[in-house]
This record gives C-alpha cells, sequence and structure tokens, in this order.
C-alpha cells in the first residue's frame, strides 16, 4: 500500500489535508486502511458521528465493489478530497469487465442512500481487454443553521 499527500496548486487553500490517495491490493483485507482513513477525514471536518460513520460505510461499499470486479493483481486506488466541508472520494480499480457496478443492486441502494452524490462510470485501458472501473462519491457535512 501507499499513502501520497497532494501538494496544494497556487492559490488553493493551504489546509495540511487538501488531498490524499491510497493505492492497494484490491483485497478485502485491504477495507480496514480505506474505513480508517474516511473516519479521519470525516472527524477532521468536524461531520457529525452519523456522517462520519455514513462515509466510512459509503467508502467500504464502493471499495468492496471494485474488488469484486478486480482483475487478477489489480490495484484499488482511493483518492480524498477535502473542500469547504465537502469531501469528495474517487476509487478505481483495473477490471476485465466493460460494465459499470449494477446500480439496481441492494449495495448501490446503500451507497446512494448514505452520500450526496455517487457516481459510476468505466473507461478502457491501453491494452485488449483492460478498463479502469470508477466510482465516485460526495458527502457533505452539517452546514450550520
Amino acid at each position: 500500500m501507499s499513502v501520497s499527500q497532494s501538494e496544494p496548486e497556487r492559490g488553493e487553500s493551504e489546509s495540511p489535508l487538501q488531498g490524499v490517495e491510497l493505492r492497494m491490493a484490491a483485497n478485502p483485507t485491504q477495507l480496514s486502511i480505506v474505513r480508517a482513513v474516511a473516519a479521519d477525514i470525516a472527524m477532521r471536518q468536524d461531520f457529525d458521528l452519523d456522517s462520519i460513520e455514513d462515509l466510512k460505510l459509503a467508502v467500504d461499499e464502493a471499495c468492496s465493489t471494485l474488488i469484486a470486479l478486480a482483475a487478477p493483481d489489480a490495484v484499488l486506488s482511493a483518492r480524498f478530497v477535502v473542500t469547504d466541508g465537502v469531501v469528495q472520494v474517487a476509487t478505481q480499480v483495473g477490471s476485465k469487465r466493460s460494465s459499470p457496478p449494477d446500480r439496481d443492486s441492494f449495495g448501490w441502494r446503500v451507497l446512494s442512500a448514505l452520500v450526496d452524490s455517487v457516481t459510476t462510470w468505466v473507461a478502457p485501458q491501453a491494452g485488449d481487454d483492460e478498463y479502469v472501473v470508477h466510482i465516485d462519491l460526495v458527502k457533505r457535512g452539517l452546514v450550520d443553521a
């Protein structure tokens, strides 16, 4: 597994947590690490306990879905970007399948209920029969009234 923290571009916020990317084997044993990072980021954004748990579960479900679609020896990537109390999570994995996750599945319905928005798509990758499956999530913290 590798972790990188991206440098902010000029003119962007100098927040210490602008972006974090995790790259790991597409293996269920790695899910606890991704959940822990999601929870830590949500806590640092002052999300309430329910929102922290929602983000953790959503990231777990997105990554679990991608792991199920992953090609042998694929790398799972989860990139977290925080902007003004909004956590954006972009996940992706290499796959032999050219179709996105089933949007009618129970897991997808749960995922959709936990976050403010979720999108998925598949992009061709260099090489024969190789694709990258993406799932992107957006979770907003509570807005003060």
